[in-house]
């Protein structure tokens, strides 16, 4: 579906000297079963305006053909009308690009509580964009282009239109595309774009891709004429991308709760909404409706020394949200606080895979596990005088003081590659959560329930976790050969996180865990003053 290129070409199209008609790109077209001579399809028409100076505009508009209402079979329709592109513009659908954002944006499924809401988002800054539709030929923004014009046709098709219209888009419009789909988050070409918007924007988007995947996995688990297609593997439909910036390197991943492989769980293989009880059913469902966004930041430095170079990490900070992709939440809805949560964290980080650079690697400490303190107190009494025998009374007092952790940090090492890696335990027993398999599948009643409120619960009231540098252990280092100096090299990162999934607030016996995996490579600059000493 290369809609970019075909709009693109409209400028210079003869097409036009022919007829004042639109152009049309047919996006998805399907003859429904019920009636072989009739044609469902979802167009992308372009239309041809004059102004009042002979200047020449571009509306675009999004139609409907073969749909039926009721008994009666609907006349061509239009969803969706741009605004007006100016062709005598050096950018003339800069304006399209803008306004597909702006809506995706004002759209975009934000928490409740959420500090920035999609009102306060005003309309986007047209210079980063025009300047990234600048620095990229027509072929690379291709993909892009595509990525978001899915993401706008989802809110159009799924919430704008008749469900048959829903129902078309994901069985000929999003499957067929799924794989242009998922690729395009891959390309690095989104990863600058995010960068150029800023992360209020980056958020928006990147929820509505979540909620759009979810809606995805929840359509084809139910049916609804989609049981024979076959979804691609999992770990393609998150998105993740790294980067260097003032000493940090940054990881930032994306994947909704089904994108996820599940390791582990409650029910065997029954995993579809329509195989098991109602009450799961509709826990799963409000489960689906989750997306995992997290942040790695490492600090390095880089010291020069007189017969080599000496490159430090540590993590900076960890961040991990279970983001609800969700519009509206009440009083009585007695799933909102049930969600995933993180319970095993592995990060790594060095030298590209491959490369000789790193001579050596030091690892710091592995945190210590829980603390004990003990305190005895010993008294003495006695009785001497005339008697033969002296009286003797001995009292003693001890007291223990015990400090335990949520988390257990340790230290590894795969070649040059620096692990830092993190489980989550139930501070009454010790039980790893992300391995554990609870006696008949069920979760007892006092392992991690009530875990988002409470003086010693583990995670933040809206369900998320954050882990600081002087929790995570000490320091690794690498030594490099002098001779590296003035390059840049390329450093891989990467974190694969489990979320598991114990009952929080109701009784149910559904339990489970997924992971995701992400991996980038980022910049290692040897170049003095260019990093901190």
């Amino acid at each position: 579906m290369d809609v970019w290129s075909w709009i693109c070409e409209l400028t210079d199209s003869d097409k036009w000297a022919e007829s004042h008609s639109p152009l049309v790109f047919e996006l998805a077209s399907s003859r429904p079963s019920r009636d072989e001579s009739s044609t469902q399809s979802i167009q992308l028409r372009a239309s041809r305006s004059f102004g009042a100076d002979s200047d020449e505009f571009l509306t675009f508009s999004v139609c409907l053909q073969g749909f039926r209402s009721s008994t009666q079979e609907m006349e061509t329709i239009n969803l969706w009308v741009s605004d007006a592109c100016p062709l005598s513009s050096d950018k003339p659908f800069l304006p399209l690009v803008l306004q597909l954002l702006q809506e995706i944006v004002s759209r975009s499924p934000s928490p409740n509580n959420s500090t920035c809401p999609r009102s306060q988002l005003q309309q986007l800054k047209p210079y980063p964009v025009s300047w990234f539709l600048d620095s990229h030929s027509s072929e690379s923004l291709s993909s892009f282009f595509s990525l978001i014009f899915l993401a706008h046709l989802f809110w159009l098709c799924v919430f704008d239109a008749p469900s048959e219209v829903g129902s078309f888009y994901f069985h000929s419009l999003l499957y067929p595309n799924l794989k242009t789909f998922t690729t395009s988050m891959q390309v690095p070409i989104l990863r600058t774009f995010l960068i150029l918007v800023g992360v209020d924007v980056e958020l928006c988007l990147m929820r509505t891709i979540g909620y759009m995947l979810a809606k995805w996995f929840i359509v084809r688990e139910v049916g609804a004429g989609l049981q024979s297609l076959t979804p691609l593997p999992s770990e393609n439909l998150g998105f993740s991308y790294a980067t260097e910036s003032h000493g940090l390197w940054v990881m930032k991943g994306y994947s909704p709760i089904w994108a996820m492989t599940r390791t582990g769980g409650a029910n065997g293989q029954k995993n579809q909404f329509n195989i098991i009880e109602v009450k799961e059913s509709v826990l799963r469902y409000a489960l689906a409706h989750h997306q995992l966004e997290a942040v790695i930041q490492l600090e390095y430095s880089v010291k020069f020394n007189d017969g080599f170079i000496l490159v430090n990490a540590r993590i900076d900070n960890l961040r991990f949200n279970m983001a609800k992709l969700g519009f509206h939440k009440t009083d009585d809805d007695v799933y909102a606080d049930e969600r995933h949560f993180p319970s095993r964290i592995r990060v790594w980080v060095g030298p590209e895979i491959g490369s000789s650079s790193a001579a050596t690697l030091s690892l710091g400490r592995s945190t210590e596990n829980g603390e004990t303190q003990h305190e005895t107190q010993k008294i003495l009494k006695g009785s001497f005088g005339k008697l033969k025998v002296p009286k003797v009374k001995a009292m003693s007092r001890t007291s223990t003081k015990t400090r335990t952790r949520n988390w257990r940090w340790d230290q590894d090492a795969e070649g040059n590659a620096a692990i830092f890696e993190s489980v989550f335990c139930d501070n009454t027993t010790g039980t790893e959560i992300a391995t554990w398999k609870p006696p008949n599948d069920r979760p007892s009643e006092n392992s991690v329930r009530n875990r988002y409120a409470g003086a010693r619960r583990a995670f933040t009231k809206s369900g998320g976790l954050v882990l600081a540098g002087d929790e995570c252990g000490e320091s690794v280092g690498w030594r490099l050969s002098r001779e590296m100096e003035g390059s840049v090299l390329k450093w891989r990162i990467g974190c694969r996180v489990w979320v598991s999934y114990w009952p929080n607030c109701i009784k149910t016996s559904y339990w489970e865990t997924r992971c995701v995996e992400w991996c980038d490579e980022v910049d290692l600059p040897l170049i003095p003053n260019r990093v901190a000493q």
